[in-house]
């Protein structure tokens, strides 16, 4: 038989057609997509010793239109795998491209979630994925989460797309995965979290002592109480007590770590600022603990000082509460960088305009704590426990020619008032060997705008045996030698108050605390495909993790506040008993402005205040900002809401907002404060005021601590000696050396010098930042109406810039620069950069609380 007839080979030649069709159809889809084929894909960030995922990683994509009956869920794809990726490396990060093609079904649909696997046996950073369809629909998935082996998390991870939904209107095959994905991140409560746990808990600060080292380190649990109130702090499951170790692996859920790149910049300036620390204590450790002269201050300053460290008494001090990594990295420094402090901004044009008396009112509009003062509406002042004993008399004949009555009508008096809230720790703190006041400043608002000091009250621990005496003195501005050395004393306690206040309630309290909870609520209770999730999720970014790393050397026993504020070992214990005072509604800059009669409630103006001056900085460009958040959160969510019926019947917005109140917040439950939540204008209103809290309340307090802290006579953090009485030993050494009296005043040089470290860390832009009116990618939303309006608030932030250059300009504005020549930037939104400079600008508002 002729081999071309034999049956083996008409099977041969009919098998080899079929599949040359099935090629030539392949083909064909390839080149004009399919509705049996989805394109994409996926990109991915590894650290450069690390391999990528390759096949170890899968992706499935679930069905819009194909329901599984058994699930309830959209029907999941085949599986297609990770491999021949495209890597390129930008500083120490590698990116890796996927290109998937997952088969499907016809009729499959649009996927609006998909699952990836990760077999491998490292994490990896899923940044992102695009998804093509056969209609050549794209679709969007920001990621930015990190993947962790399924070995340890015993499930795939779920992505969503970036389509918005309220969850009455979530699509058939997502409904079911919207619900298991919010269940899964609330956990059970129980457990020691891991690395790899995407869980969000609540727990109270119970992990800020440390009894294992002696009665000196216990510390109260703040939160959960009447007595000590506070908001609530993620859960971690780990004890309540450590060890004694600086520990940089606190848990917390893995989106919201910082990035590696931001961290270990973090940490690399953190080695920075403590190099410097370290040579000044190395100079301390020599010399006296003391600084001995004006000059002595200046020289931690100074340029060129390059001083090997290791092997000193103060090196192997440090080495035993700072990792090993850690401290090889600083001694690292240490020998190969030239150490100095860079200059602060409060002496660069002028060393010594700080002592001048316009300069310290200036600083109280547009310095680091422009949120305290008030103007004052009843004489003498008050508070809850005392009345002031400064009298009209005392201030009377200092009014520029206005009667006193005149004055008082025409609201030019103001108080900067660290009075009554301190006087129940002063005695526990004397008894801690630190020299505490209370303070009352009196100011008058003169014609140009700048605020005259016209009187001090300070009040101290008696000497004698008995506990709840007081002492209280009366101080006024004075030209003479003596007086007036008084009186520059008085300004530094003043000063002192000023900036525990500021660590402790205007930074650390009223913003990286009372918004944890909100982050918190906001993952457990609305889901990523919610509007609401998507608007706040950036002004979210690293603020657990920063809030974590505090809680391990900052805030806790024998941290670094503790060792810098003359609060010391009761820091946090005056934080809780502030925080009875906070209020939520409080927090939105008008409220705050008109509560302080800095301005009046104007219900027809759209910042909903009028100014009562308008050489306020912090005021003025604040509610030029706040307006551009509300009117930008308002635009955003007339997108998705059409009623306050909608907003009422949100089930996810109810859950989070009952959460934050009874829960996040709940020492607070019971206050009558608390919006219903039944109105558009109640979410508008209270995202408004988040974000406001999150990007520029937060910036305004921040980002100016080294230009104003950085030098210790303008804000020294702590007073060793009162101010002298006439008759005593310490005035006798007063009046021999006024300016070493002074400068014994200050802080000892170590704790000077740490605290100017901390300054500087804190100050510290990080080169991946993205600002108010910014987005890390453009594709963050699949919402081109969205994005319009996105774009709109990108437009008024820009005007802003040039309106704050302006108002610095302005030669009548004498309180935007003042005499120490410091422009005013902090509330400068800086969203015109796409990439912003590293370092200390005092510029630019973060979308959120990231350091």
């Amino acid at each position: 038989m002729d081999s071309h007839h034999h049956p083996c080979y008409k099977m041969q030649e009919c098998f080899n057609a079929i599949r040359n069709k099935i090629s030539d159809c392949n083909s064909l889809q390839d080149r004009h997509g399919s509705r049996y084929l989805i394109n994409g894909k996926v990109v991915i960030e590894h650290s450069p010793g690390l391999s990528g995922p390759g096949k170890s990683a899968t992706v499935q994509v679930y069905s819009s239109t194909v329901i599984d009956p058994n699930t309830r869920k959209g029907k999941l794809s085949g599986k297609a795998c990770l491999k021949k990726g495209k890597s390129s490396k930008k500083d120490s990060t590698k990116t890796t491209v996927y290109k998937i093609k997952l088969h499907v079904e016809p009729g499959f649909g649009n996927p609006g979630a998909f699952l990836i696997e990760n077999n491998h046996k490292h994490r990896f950073f899923l940044q992102s994925a695009t998804l093509v369809t056969p209609e050549n629909k794209v679709i969007h998935f920001d990621c930015r989460s990190w993947v962790y082996p399924i070995k340890d998390t015993n499930a795939s991870r779920l992505f969503f797309s970036n389509t918005c939904y309220l969850p009455s209107k979530t699509p058939a095959y997502l409904v079911e995965l919207r619900k298991e994905e919010l269940e899964s991140l609330r956990g059970d409560g129980t457990g020691e979290r891991k690395e790899w746990d995407r869980i969000y808990d609540y727990d109270v600060y119970d992990d800020l002592g440390n009894p294992e080292k002696g009665p000196d380190h216990v510390r109260p649990v703040l939160g959960g109480s009447r007595s000590l109130p506070y908001p609530r702090r993620g859960r971690t499951g780990r004890p309540a007590t450590k060890n004694g170790t600086i520990n940089l692996d606190t848990y917390v859920p893995p989106d919201e770590r910082c990035s590696p790149k931001k961290l270990s910049e973090f940490i690399a300036n953190a080695i920075q600022a403590t190099a410097h620390f370290l040579l000044s204590e190395a100079k301390s450790s020599r010399d006296s603990s003391s600084f001995e002269s004006f000059g002595d201050i200046r020289d931690l300053y100074s340029n060129n000082r390059r001083q090997a460290m290791r092997g000193t008494s103060v090196t192997e001090k440090v080495k035993k509460f700072v990792p090993a990594q850690l401290f090889k990295d600083v001694t690292h420094v240490i020998e190969e960088v030239d150490i100095k402090f860079p200059l602060p901004q409060i002496i660069r044009a002028n060393q010594f305009a700080w002592k001048l008396d316009e300069e310290f009112g200036r600083q109280m509009l547009a310095g680091t704590n422009p949120t305290r003062i008030h103007c004052l509406r009843e004489f003498p002042p008050r508070g809850t426990l005392t009345e002031s004993y400064i009298e009209q008399s005392d201030i009377e004949h200092n009014l520029d020619g206005l009667s006193f009555e005149q004055a008082m009508k025409q609201w030019r008096i103001y108080v900067l008032d660290h009075h009554d809230y301190l006087l129940p720790f002063l005695r526990k703190m004397y008894s801690e060997g630190v020299c505490p006041c209370a303070s009352r400043t009196l100011l008058f608002l003169r014609n140009d705008a700048t605020l005259k000091p016209l009187a001090i009250e300070l009040s101290y621990p008696s000497s004698s045996n008995n506990v709840d005496g007081m002492k209280t003195m009366v101080f006024l501005p004075e030209k003479e030698d003596i007086p007036q050395a008084l009186w520059q004393l008085a300004k530094a306690h003043v000063a002192a108050n000023d900036s525990a206040y500021h660590q402790l309630i205007s930074h650390w309290l009223h913003t990286h605390a009372v918004v944890e909870p909100f982050i918190i609520a906001t993952r457990r209770q609305l889901s990523v495909m919610h509007p609401i999730h998507r608007l706040l999720d950036p002004h979210f970014k690293d603020t657990m993790h920063i809030n974590a790393l505090a809680r391990t050397v900052l805030i806790n026993a024998g941290g670094i506040l503790e060792k810098t504020l003359f609060t010391g070992k009761f820091s946090m214990e005056l934080s809780s008993e502030l925080y009875k005072q906070w209020r939520f509604d409080e927090q939105a800059l008008p409220s705050d402005l008109i509560k302080r009669c800095m301005a009046l409630e104007e219900s027809e103006n759209p910042r909903g205040a009028h100014m009562l001056f308008q050489d306020y900085p912090y005021g003025l460009d604040g509610l030029d900002i706040w307006l551009a958040i509300q009117t930008w959160v308002g635009d955003f969510c007339d997108i998705f809401y059409e009623d306050d019926a909608s907003v009422k019947s949100d089930t996810e917005i109810q859950a989070w907002w009952s959460e934050i109140r009874n829960v996040g917040h709940g020492d607070k439950r019971k206050e009558k404060w608390w919006c219903q939540m039944t109105t558009k204008a109640d979410l508008k209103r209270t995202l408004t005021t988040l974000v406001w809290i999150a990007s520029a309340l937060h910036a305004s307090v921040n980002f100016g601590q080294y230009s104003y802290a950085g030098y210790p006579p303008n804000r020294p953090s702590r007073c060793r000696k009162f101010v002298p009485e006439e008759g005593t030993m310490e005035f006798a050494e007063f009046l021999k050396d006024p300016d070493k009296y002074f400068l014994n005043m200050l802080p000892e040089r170590f704790e000077a010098s740490l605290g100017i470290a901390l300054m500087e860390v804190l100050s510290r832009h990080t080169s991946e930042e993205v600002y108010l009116g910014q987005r890390a990618t453009s594709e963050w939303i699949d919402n081109e109406q969205v994005k319009q309006r996105f774009e709109k608030f990108n437009k008024s932030l820009r005007k802003m810039e040039k309106q704050i250059m302006e108002r610095n300009g302005d030669p009548e504005l004498m309180n935007r620069r003042g005499p120490a020549k410091v422009p005013y930037k902090l509330l400068y939104p800086d969203a015109t950069r796409v990439e912003t400079p590293a370092g200390i600008t005092a510029k630019g508002i973060p979308n959120s609380i990231s350091i």
